[in-house]
């Protein structure tokens, strides 16, 4: 996945936002994210060119989906779509059954290159402050998102502390809590742990799980490591090569909650682990 892209976050002010939007009755079954036939191809005739077809998959509310497949198969564009920036050619994209046609207030992004998403020249809390004060928030509760979001990161005693000071995991998790203090209901992260040592990949993959917990968040990631994604995920959506469809939803049946040792050491995590990366390497 390209890490080229600056972190896209939503348009925060929901009341207004929804207000603008008719009633959209949701049902016990209704997905939180809804993927339906949803194709992306760039030009027209001779010169088209197609990078996704006929994509179809749900994320429940509370839920961790992980996509995986191979590299260049098309996840970027898949996310461009979610995120209302790139019009889906076909099909759609719905959050609880709205289509989505334009950057969602519910959702925030967390992309893989914190070195170009953060202000070196600004605190790890004027970071945070800075996308938010389009909002003309109370300073009381400015403080309070980000006091929060720093708490939840483990960060709170690094919030005087410039990005350059940091690690590369302690910026990817200001990152994180920066995403946190938009308040979203759905997090998507690009390759959010790819930049960053083992170790440090295990603890993030951790707080990721937490924040789903403690937030009651639902979160879909994007990974090309078959192991974080099987950690991470209730399910795991397999694409297959350009132009990208789905090859199977494989559903993860872990005991939780996880743990970096004893989950991996599972059998049914090898089993899980070996039906994914048998169906990314199947022949075409």
């Amino acid at each position: 996945m390209s890490a080229r892209h600056a972190p896209i976050l939503p348009t925060p002010n929901r009341k207004s936002t929804m207000a603008q939007q008719p009633e959209t009755r949701i049902s016990a079954t209704t997905p939180r994210l809804d993927v339906a036939h949803l194709a992306k191809t760039y030009g027209s005739g001779d010169k088209s060119h197609t990078v996704i077809e006929d994509l179809t998959f749900t994320v429940n509310a509370g839920e961790v989906v992980c996509i995986v497949g191979p590299s260049g198969v098309g996840k970027t564009t898949l996310l461009k779509c979610l995120a209302g920036l790139h019009p889906a050619s076909s099909g759609r994209a719905a959050i609880d059954g709205r289509t989505i046609s334009g950057p969602p207030p519910e959702m925030a992004l967390v992309f893989q290159d914190y070195n170009r998403s953060l202000m070196p020249w600004l605190t790890v809390r004027k970071n945070l402050v800075l996308p938010l004060r389009h909002l003309k928030l109370p300073a009381t509760e400015l403080k309070e998102r980000c006091d929060s979001a720093l708490a939840a990161v483990g960060l709170s005693h690094a919030d005087n502390q410039y990005p350059w000071q940091l690690s590369g995991g302690m910026q990817q998790r200001v990152a994180i809590a920066r995403a946190l203090a938009y308040r979203p209901e759905i997090l998507i992260m690009d390759e959010p742990f790819a930049s960053v040592d083992a170790q440090t990949r295990f603890d993030l993959e951790d707080l990721c799980l937490k924040i789903r917990k403690d937030f009651n968040m639902t979160i879909l990631v994007v990974t090309h490591d078959i192991d974080e994604a099987v950690y991470l995920a209730d399910r795991v959506v397999v694409l297959g090569s350009r132009p990208a469809r789905v090859l199977k939803v494989v559903e993860v049946d872990l005991p939780a909650p996880r743990d970096q040792i004893t989950t991996r050491s599972l059998p049914d995590f090898a089993r899980q682990r070996t039906e994914v990366l048998s169906l990314i390497k199947r022949p075409a």
